[in-house]
């Protein structure tokens, strides 16, 4: 993909740069990159143009090089944004992207579970962000409940109705994204409600890969018996 270079508009001078997340900030690892979602997510959309889709990434809705008023989502997600701003930026500023994020999730951790459904939930209304969602993989030791979304209805957020289907097995549906977000035994799914199938993650790949590759070396092996090899 090529992007067009990013300029700032006249008379701004140079870009404020957002800076990075703070350590107890970053606790995305396991259960937002390490199963690839973002990449995921980005083939399931398919338009790398318009859309932004990042993990602990910056957002405000004023430029700064503090960290007042920043707050870095363990997985941002934006249609009709402007990806060539984030670069220069260090991050997602609310005014020069023309909208705030469509959906913001926070995966919990014992330093920022307490945040996540307070501070940051008043923080991500005041930006606007349309879904707010959290996931505590413990079930509810670092967040109240394992799994929960917000839609902002005016000003405020209203929660999003959690279904269980086993006993630990939960979803909710994103309108935001279009995809049902599933709690399972304490990992996160992302799910297309179309097909009922998951978006793959990393090892979902990896397995399927092994799975093509020993199914081929059987088809060789059948062949060469044939021919008597």
């Amino acid at each position: 993909m090529t992007t067009k270079p990013f300029k700032p508009t006249a008379g701004t001078g140079a870009i404020v740069q957002f800076p990075d997340a703070p350590p107890e900030e970053m606790t995305a690892f396991h259960h937002v990159n390490r199963p690839a979602y973002p990449a995921s997510l980005a083939a399931h959309f398919a338009n790398a143009e318009t859309t932004v889709i990042l993990s602990e990434i910056a957002a405000a809705l004023i430029p700064t090089e503090t960290y007042e008023g920043v707050r870095y989502p363990d997985l941002l997600i934006a249609f009709n944004a402007k990806p060539e701003a984030i670069i220069p930026r260090n991050g997602y500023l609310i005014p020069e992207q023309g909208k705030p994020p469509d959906f913001v999730l926070e995966a919990a951790s014992q330093s920022t579970g307490a945040r996540d459904e307070t501070i940051k939930r008043a923080a991500y209304a005041g930006m606007g962000v349309p879904e707010y969602w959290r996931f505590d993989h413990t079930g509810g030791r670092f967040h109240t409940v394992p799994l929960a979304g917000d839609r902002l209805a005016g000003t405020a957020y209203e929660p999003i109705a959690i279904h269980q289907t086993a006993e630990r097995h939960l979803w909710g549906h994103s309108e935001a994204l279009g995809l049902d977000l599933c709690w399972e035994e304490g990992l996160l799914r992302f799910r297309d409600p179309a097909t009922q199938r998951y978006l793959p993650t990393f090892e979902d790949e990896r397995e399927a890969r092994i799975a093509a590759e020993a199914r081929v070396n059987e088809l060789q092996e059948e062949l060469r018996r044939l021919r008597g090899e």
